[in-house]
């Protein structure tokens, strides 16, 4: 199992992946190719792929940015059928680095509240709610979720 960067020649298998992973959240806009290649550019080299490197090809993806102060981590998932082996801990342990190593040294992500194995999975790893925040989003486009 090879962790390497997330290219955008991945996206037609990432894609499939977060379809079939139960607990996505997806839109038509951010998620898209045209999307996913945006964030890519501006964050070539703190998103990563679990590849098997025979015919499964990517079976983990975790993306990972920030704005020069936060790292944020989105769209973290690894194929069902072979969780609990350490490679959603591999992908998070890449992704954490290399925010490290962009000077980045506080990481915040979102989990649905009724995703119970990714909100176990964050706890697992450290990751800790925060009871004094709320989460606020305001769509500035129309966007068509896609939910798995």
């Amino acid at each position: 199992m090879k962790i390497r960067e997330f290219k955008i020649q991945d996206y037609d298998a990432v894609y499939a992946l977060w379809r079939r992973t139960p607990g996505m959240g997806l839109n038509d806009v951010d998620d898209s190719r045209e999307g996913i290649d945006k964030y890519l550019k501006r964050n070539p080299h703190t998103c990563f792929v679990a590849d098997a490197e025979d015919e499964r090809g990517i079976v983990g993806v975790i993306m990972s940015g920030h704005d020069g102060r936060r790292g944020f981590i989105h769209h973290t998932c690894v194929a069902s059928e072979i969780r609990h082996n350490g490679i959603g801990t591999r992908l998070v342990d890449a992704a954490l680095e290399a925010l490290c190593a962009e000077g980045i040294s506080k990481v915040v992500l979102v989990v649905f509240g009724r995703n119970e194995g990714g909100n176990a999975f964050w706890e697992r790893l450290g990751f800790t709610t925060r009871p004094d925040l709320n989460y606020r989003n305001k769509a500035l486009v129309a966007l068509e979720r896609m939910d798995t």
